[in-house]
């Protein structure tokens, strides 16, 4: 029998407990189950290039709960200890057996899926354990060990006589963490962090029938047999081929991550880079609609099939994390904090190869089928444009793929739209006007009066428009977006039929004179234009640059790009040339001149849903008592 202390090397130990330190109680069976894993696979290793003379067979990692003994059992089939080795690798706190593995094959075992980088991955158990107990048999022709910890520094290493080859670890669970001998509680964490360990993991049994004998009668019951209940995936669509996968494959696997989530995704992404780091992963464009409070921590991290988090900001560009999938690397540490992240280089570079990644897909997709890509711009749109926002290396490529639609179903990239617009829909300085509606049926009257005239108008309704087009305003200095209901279109375009005004410049005088009594100052500056008779004899519409930065300033709630408060100022553009500015210049009754300007003025304010409230509650009344 041998006792003795465990060896805690204070030199070793801090830089672990840095990298290490656990907050989590539960991580406990993560760190466990990923020991064995490692086992397992080193053993796979050794008998693949002849070292371990056994047979590898087909192991399982096995998770039993005895609840009357209030311990928790893991038991695998791997690569086993000697009494020697258990004295090296758990006695000596600080020393990782997987980096020492790692170290001595390099060269062969690159490709071994060896999680390793563990260090104090074995003492998470005595968070919850009061005593651990390691009963263990090395593949080498060895005695077994039984290794016994009540969570101090002391310790027994005695012989056993366990015969066949692997590890079992006995955790007696402590008082105060009774909830890890709850059957509920082990299957959540063992879906939770090693739903696709790369060995099978048993946990418990379940029924499956066996099948009905060719000449059994109308009386034969079913019978059932007990059979292991393997809860992992352990070859998950990310560690394969992209040519091995079908598009159903993907879309099983989608299922598999999300089985309460009943939508199709629109398309996937593949990752798979091995230089100059290692990532792996699936990437799934789900629908979304045009807001951004949409739902984040979709993307689950792993390390070697581990689960880590699924906070993924940081190591995922910001305007990806609406998506879903799995990302894995070894490159990523399993506790990570923030500040670690944003220090780490690795960490940077995944992140520009998956902007780089997502783009290359997305031009793809374009080229190949443009129809199919339209159909689904509405769906994607918002992280695209997000994308062009928030990522320049995004950014320099989006004009290969990202569109604009107009509000009769066409789309353009931004180079097909400044070839569409160029002949007829340029300002005074030659600048190339962008006319948008941001609501097709709000907006419904200024759309039709710009399509008259014969513009392209375009529909775009995502709450980042305002910081989107400013961005694109400012790389093109020859374009300019005017949303249709702003300033009036005939003052921007530079037109050659321009509108001769009926009126004189004596009574345009007068008309606005008696406008600016009736109309409040505080919120409207009225204009008189020249324009068609048959247009509306009143409009209201509004600064471009006031409309723009009063939604700058409110997409997120003054978060991501608050920006302070607006005030509502407006524009009240009175055609000179229709009947009704020529009936109220020449009322001489006040008082029916200002219901015929008040009336006006509300059916301007509700085409632009401005007339609310008590506004809204005398128009009305007003109304009927004119058609009495």
């Amino acid at each position: 029998m041998t006792t003795g202390k465990i060896n805690v090397s204070v030199e070793n130990i801090f830089p672990l407990i840095k990298k290490f330190l656990y907050s989590d109680h539960e991580i406990f069976l993560r760190e466990l189950v990923s020991n064995a894993t490692d086992a397992t696979l080193k053993l796979k290793h050794l008998t693949s290039i002849g070292e371990a003379k056994v047979e590898y067979g087909n192991p399982i990692i096995e998770v039993k709960i005895d609840k009357e003994g209030k311990k928790l059992h893991l038991i695998d089939q791997g690569i086993g200890m000697t009494a020697e080795e258990v004295e090296k690798y758990i006695n000596q706190v600080a020393f990782s057996g997987a980096e020492e593995f790692l170290e001595k094959y390099k060269d062969s075992a690159k490709d071994s899926g060896i999680i390793g980088h563990f260090g104090l991955g074995f003492y998470s158990a005595f968070m919850v354990a009061e005593k651990v107990e390691i009963i263990t048999k090395s593949y080498k022709d060895e005695p077994a060990a039984h290794w016994t910890c009540d969570g101090s520094p002391e310790f027994t290493l005695v012989p056993h006589d366990k015969t066949d080859r692997g590890t079992e670890i006995i955790l007696h669970i402590a008082e105060d963490s009774l909830e890890f001998l709850e059957e509920f509680k082990i299957r959540e964490l063992l879906t939770k962090y090693n739903k696709f360990m790369p060995v099978p993991i048993k946990f418990g049994t379940r029924k499956e029938a066996l099948p009905k004998p060719e000449d059994a009668g109308d009386d034969y019951k079913t019978e059932y047999i007990d059979v292991d209940n393997i809860i992992n995936n352990p070859s998950p669509a990310w560690t394969k081929q992209p040519v091995d996968l079908t598009d159903e494959d993907y879309k099983n696997f989608y299922r598999e991550l999300y089985p309460m989530q009943f939508d199709e995704p629109l398309f996937n992404i593949h990752l798979n880079v091995d230089y100059p780091f290692n990532l792996t992963g699936i990437l799934y464009f789900p629908k979304l609609d045009a807001n951004l409070q949409v739902q984040k921590d979709k993307i689950q991290l792993y390390q070697n099939q581990v689960f880590v988090t699924d906070n993924v900001e940081g190591i995922v560009p910001e305007f990806l994390v609406m998506l879903r999938g799995v990302i894995d690397s070894p490159d990523i540490p399993l506790n990570v904090s923030r500040s670690y992240l944003q220090a780490d280089g690795n960490v940077k570079k995944i992140s520009n190869y998956i902007t780089r990644k997502v783009a290359d897909k997305l031009k793809s997709l374009f080229n190949e089928n443009r129809e199919d890509f339209e159909s689904k711009w509405n769906d994607i749109k918002i992280v695209l444009e997000y994308g062009m926002l928030s990522e320049p290396k995004f950014y320099e490529k989006a004009g290969d793929f990202v569109l604009y639609p107009t509000v009769d179903g066409k789309f353009y990239t931004l180079a097909e739209l400044k070839e569409a617009i160029s002949a007829n829909q340029t300002d005074k300085n030659g600048k190339l006007v962008v006319l948008y509606a941001s609501n097709k049926d709000a907006q419904h009257s200024y759309i039709e009066i710009a399509r008259e005239k014969g513009y392209e108008v375009l529909i775009l309704d995502s709450p980042i428009v305002s910081h989107l087009i400013q961005k694109l305003e400012s790389d093109n200095e020859n374009l300019t977006f005017t949303r249709v209901d702003s300033d009036h279109i005939d003052k921007l375009i530079q037109k050659e039929d321009t509108q001769i005004s009926k009126l004189s410049e004596e009574e345009s005088t007068q008309l606005k004179t008696v406008l600016e009594k009736i109309v409040p100052k505080t919120n409207y500056t009225v204009q008189l234009e020249a324009m068609d008779s048959q247009a509306a004899p009143f409009m209201i519409t509004q600064p471009e640059f006031m409309r723009r930065m009063k939604e700058m300033s409110q997409t997120g709630g003054g978060g991501m790009f608050g920006m302070g408060n607006f005030p509502e100022m407006y524009n009240l553009v009175v055609n000179t040339n229709s009947d009704l500015a020529t009936t109220i210049l020449n009322t001489s009754d006040k008082s029916a001149q200002e219901s015929l300007v008040k009336q006006a003025l509300d059916l301007a304010k509700i085409s632009q849903g401005l007339l609310k409230g008590e506004e809204l509650t005398a128009f009305v009344k007003r109304s009927f008592e004119l058609i009495k």
